[in-house]
């Protein structure tokens, strides 16, 4: 038989520089005020070698399709390269990089290049504020709240009893429930919806998420049928957390629903009633905590990753991407694999896994 030619697989050209400009569109990303170099040093927390301090710079990008107003940053090594072609007028980089700058490029050193580039990102590019006012389809309860600054967008409704705090902005078709209180400067977006919830200051809700619903508790009668479990607990959202579109937190049975303070839930997040979280855990996207996990301090769980009801989580724990935590996971530890284990544990058993289905099958007799 003629043996069968593989077919090359082609590569796909490397995009020039410039042509794939990622840059802050002004149609969606209006600017602000202009600053020197100086200045964006001091926000990024680094030195600036070389340049003006004094050149104003108006933007940022990346460093293929930066231009000579714009400040662009290097934090992998596998880009390196591309210092030697860009335009930009300085490169936030790391003090271990900043020697391999081409000359005349100024540097922004500063331990952390991303975090200082985003901080000038967002001096550049401000949240825009909210523009005071409520759109008249907008359907607000006479009993309802609302503090000096808040602006209410086209459709949104806010319920008896609701408070909502100065400076805060309601998006389109967002539903403030009864009785909710919303923190001063917090942003809803549109569609979103809440309902029995306490929420502190600068709380965030992306389009579509869900605050406050029932949760998944019922009871089983001799007959097999289901009986809804009243859930009257509710959700605590403190300062500055932050959910992602079309996440779900539903509020506690009994207990109450706590996220704490800088909390952030990716997309489509799923936590269940009862869930207490302490500050600033990430909860990457697909994630799902099932009712009554205790969550301490600072975890880190990985996309679609998953916690069965009545665990608990110690501080600092990292809980590996696609993960299934079915026991209680100890502060500090890092996890991985479904059902998780500790992750040295789970790598040495894919290792063992691929080493015995590279094994020839023995032969029979």
């Amino acid at each position: 038989m003629a043996r069968r030619r593989r077919r090359r697989r082609r590569r796909r050209p490397r995009p020039r520089a410039g042509t794939d400009r990622v840059a802050a569109d002004p149609r969606f990303h209006p600017a602000g005020s202009a600053l020197t170099l100086g200045q964006a040093a001091t926000l990024a927390g680094g030195t600036l070698q070389g340049g003006d301090p004094a050149l104003p710079v108006t933007g940022v990008g990346p460093l293929q399709a930066a231009g000579p107003g714009e400040v662009s940053f290097l934090e992998n090594r596998r880009y390196l390269r591309l210092l030697a072609e860009t335009r930009a007028a300085a490169v936030v980089i790391a003090p271990e990089l900043a020697a391999r700058m081409p000359e005349g490029l100024p540097a922004i050193v500063t331990a952390q290049p991303y975090l200082g580039f985003g901080r000038i990102a967002r001096a550049l590019h401000p949240v825009p504020a909210p523009r005071p006012g409520i759109h008249p389809t907008a359907v607000i309860d006479p009993a309802a709240r609302v503090a000096e600054g808040v602006e209410i967008g086209p459709y949104a409704v806010v319920a008896a009893g609701a408070e909502i705090g100065a400076g805060c902005l309601i998006g389109p078709h967002a539903v403030i429930g009864a009785g909710v209180v919303l923190g001063e400067g917090c942003r809803i977006g549109a569609h979103a919806s809440l309902s029995h919830c306490i929420a502190g200051r600068f709380v965030v809700l992306h389009p579509g998420a869900r605050v406050g619903q029932e949760g998944f508790g019922f009871a089983v009668t001799p007959e097999g049928r289901f009986e809804t479990m009243p859930q009257l607990g509710r959700v605590l959202l403190e300062d500055a957390v932050e959910i992602g579109a079309n996440a779900c937190v539903d509020r506690g049975s009994q207990t109450d629903t706590v996220l704490g303070a800088g909390t952030r839930l990716d997309n489509l997040v799923q936590i269940g009633h009862n869930v207490t979280a302490g500050q600033a855990c990430v909860f990457v996207a697909q994630v799902g905590i099932a009712g009554s996990t205790r969550i301490g301090n600072g975890v880190q769980m990985g996309g679609q990753s998953g916690i069965s009801g009545h665990v608990e989580i110690g501080d600092r724990a990292q809980i590996a991407a696609q993960s299934g935590v079915m026991a209680d996971v100890g502060p500090g530890e890092i996890v991985g694999g479904s059902p998780a284990w500790p992750m040295r544990e789970t790598l040495r058993a894919f290792a063992a896994l691929r080493r015995l289905a590279a094994k020839p099958p023995a032969k029979a007799g």
